[in-house]
């Protein structure tokens, strides 16, 4: 037996199980730390306020034929104008309203539109296409999130971004697929097309509330961003509700079970709409998006007692794989592109900055500054 060249062999494989325990230590500290668990937890408390306005909906729907999706939404702006719009008219100065509302009055009140438009557009194509569609289509805000991230909040991703947002996806497919095979969309579409376009054109409209709402919360204040969205939403929901619910409304039997529903329903979008930007600044608005993508499968969850669907092991499987997805998301600080001092006084050159390298000096145009500010 060769023994000089058994301690070759030794000396070689140390220095791989070394690099294999260290890239075992590096993927446990990226993963399990409390910045991972704390976006999971607050992520899945989006997906159960999600999960609560979609069951109050189906049960107004299908139990009380109530189709006022414009007054449910209404109630919402209502309490957030009550709570954070009255809060900011006892500012005083830059964070007061009546500073706000001379300065971006205009501004706020496209906000109010895009954000009133894509919560009907949304609620709205349930009565033309099927659930299925719903989920798959609603995923088209994603991509477009993440575009209008790069270009407007000048994000910058990495590669195992893109593969989470991947994965997330393969794991709403795997929900339709089980959808359609335990047969919950039959017979349940009256014009797809329309409920289609009303589908994408919400996730779009989402996609730009999110990307305004992650660069309010970050560089202003969230009082400021759902104060102003109350006062204009409320304005703006109101109008729209009396043109296009007016004999819905009407035609509403009212009992406490009714109004139960509606004010479980505000509840739920209230605080969605309160604790999103907290999430929002803590990560961004495309990792709040991945992960509210359970909020189906709470939604079904519910729905196997309430509404007698039939489970599937996909559904469990298709949980396990959106959170994979999103855990991969978050295990990895995205980068913003942050212009130097340099850059403001005419510099043409670019440059990135790896995460183990040293900021390059001002005369250096364009550096990446890390996106989360608050991993504690």
């Amino acid at each position: 037996m060769d023994i000089t060249n058994t301690n070759e062999s030794s000396v070689q494989l140390e220095p791989r199980r070394s690099r294999f325990i260290n890239g075992l230590l590096n993927v446990k500290e990226k993963v399990f730390n409390w910045y991972v668990l704390k976006t999971v937890v607050l992520g899945q408390m989006l997906s159960l306020f999600i999960c609560g306005t979609a069951v109050t909906s189906q049960f107004l729907a299908e139990q009380y034929k109530v189709d006022a999706p414009m007054l449910q939404s209404f109630i919402n702006y209502c309490l957030l104008f009550l709570v954070y719009t009255v809060w900011l008219a006892f500012r005083s100065g830059e964070n007061g309203l009546l500073h706000i509302l001379r300065n971006k009055w205009w501004k706020y009140i496209l906000l109010a539109i895009v954000d009133v438009e894509a919560n009907y557009s949304i609620v709205k194509a349930y009565q033309f296409t099927t659930i299925t569609s719903v989920q798959l289509l609603d995923c088209v805000g994603i991509p477009v999130l993440m575009v209008l991230s790069w270009f407007i909040l000048r994000s910058r991703y990495k590669l195992i971004h893109y593969i989470a947002v991947v994965v997330c996806l393969l794991g709403v497919g795997t929900m339709v697929g089980a959808d359609v095979l335990s047969g919950r969309e039959e017979g349940k579409a009256s014009d797809m097309l329309i409920g289609d376009a009303l589908v994408i054109l919400g996730a779009c409209l989402y996609a730009v509330s999110n990307v305004t709402e992650e660069y309010v919360v970050k560089n202003l204040t969230r009082e400021e961003f759902l104060g102003m969205l109350g006062l204009f939403g409320t304005l703006i929901s109101g109008i729209q509700m009396m043109i296009v619910e007016y004999s819905a409304i009407g035609s509403i039997k009212w009992d406490w079970k009714v109004g139960l529903l509606f004010a479980v329903f505000a509840l739920c979008m209230f605080g969605l709409y309160s604790v999103m930007p907290i999430v929002i600044r803590v990560t961004s608005a495309t990792s709040v998006n991945l992960g509210i993508l359970t909020a189906d499968l709470y939604s079904l969850f519910f729905g196997l007692f309430l509404f007698g669907y039939n489970f599937s092991l996909l559904y469990i499987i298709a949980f396990v794989v959106i959170m994979v997805g999103f855990i991969m998301y978050c295990s990895t600080a995205t980068y913003r592109m942050e212009p130097t001092p340099a850059q403001t006084s005419g510099g043409l050159e670019n440059s990135a900055m790896k995460d183990d390298e040293t900021p390059p000096e001002p005369a250096t145009p364009l550096q990446y500054m890390p996106e989360e500010l608050s991993r504690d």
